[in-house]
């Protein structure tokens, strides 16, 4: 390979040019092409998937992977329902955070139910308000995921990472 700057013989692995001190630039290796469907890795630019036989997206032809990473070829959207069903019956413990991946946000508000549950019995129940709180916030996120297209689902939660409403 040679320099493009200075036109000296570069080594194989090298990271800069031995004469001028140029980085090595190497030549961008096409993106392959993952179907939006069934995950399949495809060539870039096809325009059908070779395991489904589905079409291939723009994203996709261009070489973006899909959201499809999920167990059992399960798509992103499909955590909508088992979200906001538990946004609302069980807001307050945080599981539909769990249930979308965000942890953190998901653990604030089971650490605030739990702790504000015992701090409740300690003090006759001064602090039990927060945990209806908690569970508003998780009802208002529930029938949030439930109401939103699957489009608008997985632009906003998956691709976006919005933990909060």
């Amino acid at each position: 390979m040679a320099c493009p700057k200075c036109g000296a013989s570069i080594a194989a692995g090298a990271k800069f040019c031995g004469a001028c001190g140029a980085p090595v630039i190497l030549p961008e290796q096409p993106a392959a092409a993952f179907c939006s469907q069934c995950g399949t890795k495809n060539e870039s630019g096809a325009k059908f998937c070779k395991s489904c036989g589905e079409p291939l997206t723009t994203e996709a032809a261009a070489g973006r992977p899909a959201n499809v990473s999920l167990p059992n070829d399960m798509s992103p959207a499909s955590n909508k329902i088992a979200a906001g069903i538990c946004g609302i019956l069980l807001g307050g413990l945080g599981v539909h955070k769990f249930i979308l991946g965000y942890g953190r946000a998901g653990a604030i508000m089971l650490s605030i139910t739990l702790g504000c549950f015992v701090g409740g019995l300690l003090t006759c129940g001064l602090l039990w308000p927060a945990i209806g709180a908690m569970q508003i916030i998780g009802l208002i996120e529930g029938i949030i995921y439930l109401t939103k297209s699957d489009e608008d689902f997985v632009r906003t939660y998956v691709d976006g990472h919005k933990e909060w409403f």
